[in-house]
């Protein structure tokens, strides 16, 4: 009773860990996706203005360090958000800064929201920086798109985009690209994750202290993944980092001889968090994570392969009549 109250404490905990991450996050940016989204530049030079797509393609971010205003026009060519030295400004008049509340642009709008009405600003931060989404940007079909059904080899460029901006009274562009990409081979990366649990279950049988050293360098890999995410000002990182460090924890325990429970809640914490709750990043092509997509891809399949692993081999031995050599060395 002691171990499962434990058990469901930890693990609860971690779920309600991320609550204020998540609601600044929107909610709906995805960790990976089928569609590459690329700015390629400014139609003309603004020293000291910079425009990036964040949040694996699901935002745009604008940061304003000139001396003055800069505007970002909505779908209508209306102002829809102001950006200037004393902080973020958004038009609650322009009917984008509701559809951009979601990614799928689905928040209904007021009656008052016009693209006619008159800009009534509304300041939101302190900051010199936004973060929007944009639908001038996005794929917004649910069906792939038809160069994709016909050669889903491949990649596919989609369409060029273009997203108004306004410095004082003078109007420039930000140009990009929407790029569908393959996804990358999924089936080989779950057999991975399943060959390295079986091989760390026999690891177990045979002697099970070990699975502590796989439990500590799983949960060392996937804490190094989180926490990078984490400074690179991605949300949501809270339930990985906590797993990971009680997985550490675990993988430290169970090579000194403690409990075989231990292995069994820091693996059951890796699957879950680190794991499963980034297991898009194995079957879409496009992370949001910088590098090469394999990095994270190979971070998750340890954290489901070593974490499973870990928690089979831990309750085989918890169901085992003979415990005593988990003391002695065993």
């Amino acid at each position: 009773m002691r171990r499962g109250t434990l058990l469901f404490t930890v693990l609860a905990g971690l779920v309600l860990l991320p609550a204020g991450p998540a609601a600044a996050h929107g909610g709906d940016a995805p960790d990976a996706t089928a569609y590459r989204i690329e700015v390629t530049g400014l139609s003309a030079p603004q020293p000291g203005l910079t425009v990036r797509v964040v949040e694996a393609g699901a935002r745009l971010e604008l940061t304003n360090d000139t001396p003055e205003p800069v505007e970002v026009l909505g779908y209508s060519g209306e102002p829809y958000l102001e950006v200037r030295p004393d902080g973020t400004y958004q038009n609650v008049n322009s009917p984008a800064t509701y559809l951009n509340e979601t990614l799928a642009g689905d928040s209904p709008v007021p009656s008052h929201a016009s693209a006619a009405a008159a800009p009534q600003w509304e300041r939101v931060s302190g900051d010199r920086t936004v973060r929007w989404h944009d639908q001038r940007t996005q794929w917004l079909s649910a069906d792939l798109p038809p160069q994709a059904q016909a050669d889903p080899s491949r990649p596919h460029e989609l369409r060029a985009w273009v997203v108004p901006l306004r410095r004082d009274v003078v109007p420039f562009e930000v140009h990009g690209t929407l790029t569908w990409e393959p996804p990358p081979t999924t089936w080989a990366w779950w057999l991975g994750a399943a060959g390295l649990g079986a091989a760390v279950v026999a690891l177990g049988l045979r002697r099970f202290r070990w699975v502590g050293a796989v439990t500590l360098i799983a949960g060392t890999t996937t804490f190094g993944y989180a926490v990078t995410r984490a400074v690179l000002g991605l949300p949501g990182q809270a339930p990985a980092i906590g797993a990971a460090a009680l997985a550490v924890a675990a993988g430290v325990l169970t090579l000194r001889g403690r409990t075989p429970f231990l292995a069994f809640l820091g693996g059951t914490a890796l699957v879950i968090f680190g794991g499963l709750g980034d297991a898009g990043v194995l079957t879409q092509a496009v992370v949001d994570f910088p590098g090469p997509g394999w990095l994270p891809r190979v971070a998750v399949s340890i954290a489901l392969g070593a974490g499973a692993g870990a928690a089979v081999a831990a309750l085989l031995r918890l169901r085992s009549p003979v415990v005593a050599p988990i003391s002695s060395g065993a």
